[in-house]
């Protein structure tokens, strides 16, 4: 009977720990699970432009290769000495208002919150072409393209877009993909339309559609927020409550081995 009772309680503690380890669900692992059902052939997705945004930082160069001091007319410059001469250089950073609009030097304010790359450009060069015999080149380039990834990530942080474009992929894997404890089918981002709204959105990592999904590509300051899984917050604790369940484990354990020993010496 001893080993009878040994051998179950030995049993218990297994499938215990088989529970505990297979807590997380391989179906839920895999990125782009249905993959297959995709036929990115005769998907007609649109081509994503970022938009430019209140407060975002751009960068503005006029440039004219016939007209060149013409257009420094239009660059923002700072002189400033350098050793015996003074020296003129050419900054180009421009913030976006709260109004919507940079402030073009001999020009003055242009609206560009709202508009794409191309669309900023344009407006620009429809201020000044007409101060040039051949219309020049206007340059506009993002200089803060970023977001922000946080929660259950190797490496939470901020990351930066050289080229002003970033899919949520592109992003989890700068911030060292997720853990094991993330949830893929839970992923949310927090975003701040033009309008100044504030809007949190789910996107399923495990679902394959996602590539279609406006969603897919980041805009300039999302928040990417990976959630934890259950097993993650219930182990949020665990220095106490691990603690806890192991103690009360082995303390169950002592006290069956206690009852048979016992057992056993009242039959003899």
């Amino acid at each position: 009977m001893k080993k009878i009772l040994t051998d179950s309680v030995m049993l218990l503690l297994v499938i215990v720990a088989m529970s505990v380890a297979s807590c997380t669900s391989y179906k839920k692992v895999p990125y782009l699970q249905n993959s297959r059902d995709l036929d990115t052939l005769k998907q007609q997705v649109a081509v994503f432009e970022p938009t430019i945004q209140y407060n975002d930082v751009l960068s503005i160069i006029v440039n004219s290769g016939q007209e060149q001091k013409a257009a420094m007319a239009y660059n923002l410059t700072a002189s400033g000495t350098y050793g015996s001469a003074s020296q003129t250089a050419t900054t180009n950073t421009y913030i976006v208002g709260a109004n919507g609009c940079v402030n073009i030097p001999n020009v003055g304010e242009v609206s560009v919150v709202g508009l794409t790359i191309p669309q900023a450009e344009n407006a620009v060069l429809d201020k000044i072409k007409g101060a040039f015999a051949v219309p020049p080149t206007v340059i506009v380039r993002f200089v803060d393209y970023t977001v922000s990834v946080l929660g259950e990530v190797g490496s939470p942080g901020v990351y930066n877009s050289a080229n002003g474009k970033i899919n949520i992929l592109q992003a989890l894997a700068l911030a060292g993909d997720l853990t094991v404890h993330g949830q893929r089918n839970d992923v949310k981002i927090i975003r701040e339309e033009t309008n100044g709204e504030k809007k949190v959105y789910e996107v399923d990592l495990n679902d394959a559609m996602l590539l279609t999904s406006p969603l897919y590509y980041l805009r300039q300051n999302d928040v990417v927020y990976v959630t934890p899984n259950k097993r993650k917050a219930r182990g949020a604790d665990v220095g106490s409550t691990t603690s806890l369940w192991i103690s009360g484990t082995s303390m169950a354990v002592s006290l069956i081995n206690l009852v048979i020993n016992l057992s056993t010496r009242f039959k003899d």
